[in-house]
């Protein structure tokens, strides 16, 4: 289906004004006062259920806005990505003192979990400050603008798995059973996606100065995580590892393309902070709801 820029607008916000109304947001205001967290959910609930449509729609409206007058289209991606990977596997591989055969898949797969994971982060700080506009003028779902990044990294990374195609036809890795974990890994990758969005979107509309820091912080832990390197390489530094929670999402992506089963512990890990971060971000999310309208 192709969709043209006004057609986009004017039917995007129709939709909103129509999914407010017929299906009712914001009519359970009340009992939301009453119930904890009720904000929250109600408003995940919403987005998700009444407004489908309209983040499906315009997530990927913005990947062909961007790429609206390339002949690669969003492939470019996927090129300069590769490119990339191709350059620092066999330039790190004799450094690291591994073979390119195992060292470049390790590398590659690496990237595009950490692509797909750290560009929500910096996504998820701008997701109401960008559509602040549109938060302002209708009342509507704000998890919609959530959903909306979520997907739209979906899509990149559905794009950027093509070179997963290239380099087990290249180095002839054999998919396995294991590989199939990499569909419940990407879902809790996206799950985060949920908490991250609605806690630090909400701080930084309030605190413009939050994505400067996390941008800073995210290319410090790039060098932290081993994409370049791999854990055994420092022995007495498990450290690092250990407390580094990109890690654990990283590895429950890399390690079922490389073909083989993440540890109980990784997973175990994973979930843990998973279910930290929505115990922090859904209280936050819920209390500061009504004031994100205000403060964009």
């Amino acid at each position: 289906m192709i969709i043209t820029q006004s057609k986009l607008a004017s039917s995007s916000r129709a939709h909103i004004v129509t999914g407010v109304r017929e299906n009712g947001y914001g009519s359970g205001r009340n009992a939301a006062r009453s119930l904890p967290f009720a904000k929250a959910f109600q408003d995940l609930w919403h987005g998700w259920r009444y407004h489908r449509e309209l983040w499906l729609a315009i997530g990927w409206y913005d990947i062909r806005k961007r790429y609206r007058r390339s002949v690669l289209g969003p492939f470019w991606i996927t090129i300069s990505l590769g490119t990339l990977i191709a350059a620092l596997g066999f330039l790190y591989a004799p450094l690291m003192g591994g073979n390119v055969d195992h060292y470049l898949p390790f590398v590659a797969f690496g990237f595009i979990g950490w692509q797909f994971i750290s560009q929500l982060v910096i996504d998820s700080c701008n997701v109401f400050i960008a559509n602040g506009p549109i938060i302002q003028q209708l009342k509507a779902p704000l998890s919609v603008y959530i959903y909306e990044i979520i997907w739209k990294n979906l899509l990149i990374l559905a794009h950027n798995l093509l070179i997963y195609v290239f380099i087990v036809l290249i180095f002839d890795l054999r998919p396995s059973w294991a590989t199939l974990l990499v569909v419940p890994g990407i879902a809790l990758v996206c799950i985060n996606g949920v908490s991250v969005g609605m806690l630090l979107g909400t701080l930084w509309s309030r605190f413009r100065d939050l994505r400067t820091i996390v941008a800073t912080i995210i290319q410090m832990t790039f060098l932290l995580t081993p994409i370049l390197w791999q854990p055994e390489q420092l022995p007495g530094r498990e450290v690092l590892v250990v407390f580094n929670p990109f890690y654990y999402f990283v590895e429950i992506i890399r390690e079922p393309l490389l073909g083989s089963a993440p540890s109980p512990g990784v997973w175990t890990v994973a979930l843990v902070i998973t279910l930290a971060g929505l115990s922090v971000a859904v209280p936050l999310f819920s209390r500061f709801h009504e004031r994100i309208a205000y403060w964009v």
